[in-house]
């Protein structure tokens, strides 16, 4: 996620202070990520050099306070990132996938029951997010979005879950390959 960007939304809608920027942030993301203060003072340092935002001394002495606007060139930075289209990366290492993956090497180990050991935890939470999501206020909107992606998330990884139970039922019995046959495959390759 762009602080950078999420910022700048942030000032669009007028000047603001550093902790005041933190505390919308938070609200706004349903404060599933919460926003370091120094996080905030210090990206916001990088949009002033970068020319994107400006600060004003709003005075106050030695406690004084910068409120932070956006320049046009913070507003056009900002129309183009929501343009932009999220980049489609390669998966990140889910720890859940390299479990099985690995499970699948491990002599003795019963593959069906550790998946159905995940599956079990992962519709507890879905039942614990459903029942959050019934509590969402009709005014919290940002809540109710992210507690919507966790599920669908969480859905996705059950669904996965099923599909790699139903694949691996299928597998003949498996070994291991055995060390002189990965040792000839490696040096097939070297040739």
């Amino acid at each position: 996620m762009s602080i950078r960007h999420a910022l700048l939304a942030l000032l669009s809608e007028g000047p603001k202070y550093g902790l005041q920027l933190r505390q919308e942030f938070e609200a706004r993301t349903g404060e599933v990520w919460p926003l370091n203060v120094g996080q905030v003072y210090t990206t916001l340092q990088r949009l002033e050099r970068d020319g994107l935002v400006a600060s004003q001394d709003t005075g106050g002495g030695a406690k004084a306070q910068n409120a932070f606007t956006i320049t046009p060139a913070g507003a056009d930075e900002l129309t183009a990132w929501l343009r932009t289209p999220a980049e489609v990366v390669p998966p990140p290492r889910d720890e859940l996938v390299m479990k099985v993956l690995v499970a699948m090497r491990v002599p003795g180990v019963d593959l069906p029951g550790l998946l159905q050991v995940h599956r079990r935890h992962l519709v507890q939470a879905m039942q614990e997010y459903t029942r959050l999501k019934s509590e969402v206020a009709e005014g919290e909107v940002e809540l109710a979005l992210v507690v919507d992606a966790e599920l669908f998330r969480i859905e996705a990884m059950v669904r996965w879950l099923d599909a790699a139970d139903a694949r691996l039922q299928r597998l003949p019995v498996r070994s291991a390959p055995s060390a002189p046959r990965i040792a000839r495959k490696i040096a097939g390759v070297r040739r």
